[in-house]
């Protein structure tokens, strides 16, 4: 859960985002090549990014563009999938022991959150972050990246939600959607400041 009692004063503007993504190598070609040129993206504008810490699937790609692009890179790994997600050595990381862990730095390090197409883990971590949000624990924005329209069940599930009352519509603020990398930093740089 946030705690801003314990963290630094960020910069103004936008610094560092967080990508929530797959871990899947067998996935589409073309999520493999979105995440790419996100993380290419990020560099180009000097924006560090921050993930699960992991070589494989989309974060992998991510990762690795960014770095290769002359990026900054944090990268955060349970110990425990240390072997699964193989840890991508080249750029910085954290090894933490517990997921609780990993999505607090995830948190902490980042002053927004990008989710690209992913599965079970990537809807765990995006929810978790909104639920935060809904409970005004923070107020980062959070975009929904894919060309596409992966995300857009995910969308239907929430508007569904609002319209049993049991979230306001208001709410649907706290998404944003995009369908290109430049839309989702633009949209991130609107709400943050670039």
């Amino acid at each position: 859960m946030p705690d801003s009692t314990n963290s630094p004063p960020r910069p103004q503007g936008l610094r560092s985002v967080c990508v929530y993504c797959g871990s899947s190598n067998t996935t589409r070609p073309e999520y493999l090549d979105l995440a790419t040129r996100f993380g290419e993206a990020l560099a180009a504008r000097k924006i560090r990014l921050v993930y699960g810490g992991g070589g494989v699937g989309l974060m992998g790609r991510a990762a690795r563009a960014a770095f290769g692009a002359g990026g900054e890179v944090l990268g955060v790994m349970p110990r425990f999938l240390a072997r699964r997600e193989i840890v991508l050595e080249e750029v910085p990381h954290v090894m933490v022991d517990t997921m609780h862990e990993r999505k607090r730095i995830l948190f902490d390090e980042s002053d927004a959150f990008v989710v690209l197409p992913g599965g079970i883990g990537t809807l765990e971590e995006v929810v978790e972050t909104l639920s935060w949000r809904r409970m005004d624990l923070h107020t980062k924005p959070v975009v929904f990246l894919s060309e596409d329209d992966f995300w857009e069940p995910f969308f239907h599930l929430i508007q569904h939600t609002i319209d049993a009352n049991l979230t306001p519509a208001s709410f649907l603020d706290a998404m944003l959607h995009a369908n290109s990398v430049g839309d989702a930093i633009g949209a991130l740089e609107a709400r943050i400041g670039a």
